[in-house]
């Protein structure tokens, strides 16, 4: 219950950063197309007024860039907690696709501003241009987040650096006996064999009841030896058999 309502919190915090992002492009078109919003008539002046402070005392519309710089940092923060759909195919190659349009649209549409076109032109295509290059990020910040957490968790309990590579050839001779196997090493399933080449040396096999010994081991030693020609003895409490 307590780990749900961490989660629940936590994507509230994501997305009021997201809100907090897209109000950062909001103040900027609202400032650097303020003339087109004034002959609109949908100018506000109590908004006016706390721009003009903020500007007064940070600087903050000082350059068209700084209101975007904002956006992004709060963008990204925002994709840090956000858990992407899981069948989406995802490579870094579209990320760095997204991510190039993304930034050349979204930063580097100042110049339409402009344009010798109507002002109300000039705004639609900025507004667009801002608007296409803040989904594109914001899809790619969520991949790349997605990706980066997915990359993470894949060896949660360290499997990968206590997996090692095991015996892969089989060693026969007129004595041993070959158990084949199946292991895990760099990240995929392999076939091997364990190789008792001198059966002759005690052998003894240990394992919590209903592990598969017998399945496992022992039938494959009887199968084996009989097949050779040996005689054996196995002992197993409470029965023993001879062979």
């Amino acid at each position: 219950m307590q780990q749900e309502d961490d989660l629940r919190g936590l994507a509230k915090v994501m997305e009021f950063m997201r809100a907090v992002s897209i109000l950062f492009c909001v103040i900027n078109v609202y400032w650097f197309c303020y003339q087109y919003i004034v002959e609109s008539g949908v100018n506000i002046g109590v908004v006016d007024k706390i721009l003009m402070n903020f500007q007064r005392t940070t600087g903050l519309f000082s350059s068209i860039l700084w209101t975007k710089l904002f956006a992004v940092v709060f963008l990204a923060l925002s994709c840090l907690g956000t858990k992407g759909v899981k069948e989406e195919k995802i490579t870094w190659t579209k990320i760095h696709v997204y991510l190039f349009f993304g930034f050349i649209l979204f930063f580097l549409n100042w110049w339409l501003l402009y344009l010798p076109l109507p002002l109300v032109a000039n705004t639609a295509l900025y507004v667009f241009t801002l608007t296409l290059g803040y989904i594109l990020l914001l899809v790619a910040g969520i991949w790349m987040s997605r990706l980066l957490k997915n990359s993470l968790m894949e060896d949660v309990f360290n499997l990968e650096n206590e997996s090692f590579m095991q015996e892969t050839r089989l060693l026969e001779n007129e004595y041993s006996v070959n158990l084949p196997t199946r292991f895990f090493y760099k990240k995929k399933w392999n076939k091997g064999w364990i190789n008792i080449v001198n059966p002759f040396r005690a052998s003894i096999v240990l394992g919590t009841p209903g592990s598969g010994k017998s399945y496992a081991i022992v039938n494959n030693f009887i199968k084996q030896q009989i097949a050779k020609g040996f005689s054996m003895y196995v002992y197993g409490a409470p029965v023993k058999v001879v062979y």
